[in-house]
């Protein structure tokens, strides 16, 4: 199997795009549910979080930043767009997006199916 590779720049915040997972669980537990999204967490290690997101269609998560802290974005399934810091582009499964300390983010499902995708958060979640 051929593995497409290309990085985009954009920013200061790098998107990058490798063959996609056809299914991926966090094993963790749910740290927040509502009419929007499903966010699971695995919190087994010390230092990261492993983070699953099922955004409903028509939906986007709640835009935020962190100051000290750096993230790893990695759709799965289904479609939308991100906005990192007043950039803003589309995402599909095989996408990773990295989001630097300080950088402004947001996910929106622009599809009419869930959007799934897996973070890798930097110390302990900030709720």
């Amino acid at each position: 199997m051929k593995i497409e590779y290309h990085k985009i720049e954009g920013n200061n915040n790098s998107h990058t795009k490798f063959a996609p997972w056809k299914e991926f669980k966090v094993d963790g537990k749910i740290v927040k549910q509502d009419d929007r999204y499903i966010v699971e967490d695995n919190t087994t290690l010390n230092n990261l979080v492993l983070s699953s997101t099922r955004l409903n269609p028509g939906k986007e998560t709640t835009g935020h930043k962190h100051k000290g802290h750096e993230e790893i974005y990695f759709f799965v399934s289904g479609g939308g767009e991100m906005e990192l810091d007043k950039d803003k582009f589309s995402v599909e499964p095989g996408d990773i997006v990295l989001v630097k300390d300080g950088a402004f983010h947001k996910v929106y499902n622009t599809s009419k199916q869930e959007l799934y995708f897996i973070c890798v958060l930097q110390g302990e979640r900030q709720l």
